[in-house]
């Protein structure tokens, strides 16, 4: 990812790949681009504390969801268990990360489409 050959696909991108992803496009320091990282990591988790919306245009949106109580079972037993009301994140991807992904790009030429095929 991030400008290699992604041969393995089970890949996981840590904090460091992403800090190192802006160390070598954007041209900060390491401290610099770690602390860049950081600071929008922190951002997009406290609006989703606070129950808002996170939408990044042409990657997707990030949401909480409210849960209310339920009635749940335990596999083994088969004993009922309650399971407490609780908020849960959501991601709803964009359209256009969902075509990237699968390979898809638009036809069109607007330029949406275009800073994601040259992205």
């Amino acid at each position: 990812m991030w400008g290699r050959a992604m041969t393995d696909q089970s890949k996981t991108v840590t904090r460091v790949d992403l800090c190192e992803a802006v160390y070598q496009k954007v041209g900060l320091s390491r401290t610099e681009s770690s602390a860049f990282v950081e600071l929008v990591l922190k951002e997009i988790t406290d609006c989703l504390e606070k129950g808002e919306t996170v939408k990044l245009s042409s990657f997707g949106s990030f949401m909480v969801r409210k849960k209310g109580q339920r009635i749940g079972r335990n596999p083994k037993t088969g004993t009922e268990v309650p399971i407490s009301p609780r908020r849960v994140m959501v991601f709803k991807p964009s359209a256009i990360l969902k075509q990237r992904i699968n390979g898809q790009h638009r036809a069109n030429g607007d330029a949406t489409s275009k800073a994601a095929q040259e992205a």
